[in-house]
């Protein structure tokens, strides 16, 4: 059985394809999840990450955007951005408890993104 962060990290595979401008992901999340073996809870979850971060995109990028400091949302890696939109979503919207929206933030950081990218993540979203 999957765990939520497990189902975090296929969703930031998710937004990293949409973001890339593969904007038909979103119908192929249940092969997806099915192959990463989140199912049940877990895909519910995961399911409602996504959606709820494409929902959200503009706002999201928002918010993500006033706390570059000094650059600019495309100069930011992919991967980090999925994450950091993905971290975004849930502190802002799920209101999830923000040190452990950073923890997973910074877990999948050291291991799917380059090697300043946990200490960059971690000051952006402690900055929110």
């Amino acid at each position: 059985m999957a765990t939520r962060t497990q189902a975090r990290e296929s969703v930031v595979g998710l937004l990293y394809a949409y973001d890339l401008g593969n904007t038909t992901i979103a119908k192929f999340s249940d092969i997806i999840f099915e192959d990463k073996k989140i199912r049940n809870k877990q895909k519910e979850f995961a399911q409602d990450l996504f959606d709820g971060v494409i929902e959200n995109l503009e706002s999201i990028d928002v918010v993500l955007s006033e706390h570059l400091k000094q650059r600019d949302i495309n100069e930011v890696g992919a991967v980090e951005k999925a994450i950091l939109r993905l971290s975004i979503f849930e502190i802002s919207f799920k209101k999830i408890d923000k040190a452990i929206a950073i923890n997973e933030a910074i877990e999948l950081a050291k291991r799917l993104a380059s090697d300043n990218a946990p200490k960059f993540i971690n000051g952006l979203l402690d900055s929110i």
